[in-house]
């Protein structure tokens, strides 16, 4: 899985753990984190894709 991916699917995780944190404390601001969980488990999809298919991400 190359980095990119990796690093996606952290900011996934967390900003789901955050969304959990906002709503469980009564917060409407899950909202902005379950949006940005939705963001980056599509960038994680589209990075472990197309490293599999052999081209290499620069950077």
């Amino acid at each position: 899985m190359p980095r990119l991916a990796l690093y996606t699917l952290v900011v996934c995780v967390l900003s789901v753990a955050a969304a959990v944190v906002s709503f469980v404390q009564g917060s409407w601001l899950g909202i902005v984190w379950v949006l940005l969980a939705g963001l980056s488990s599509n960038m994680t999809w589209y990075y472990a894709r197309r490293g599999r298919s052999g081209s290499s991400v620069s950077g």
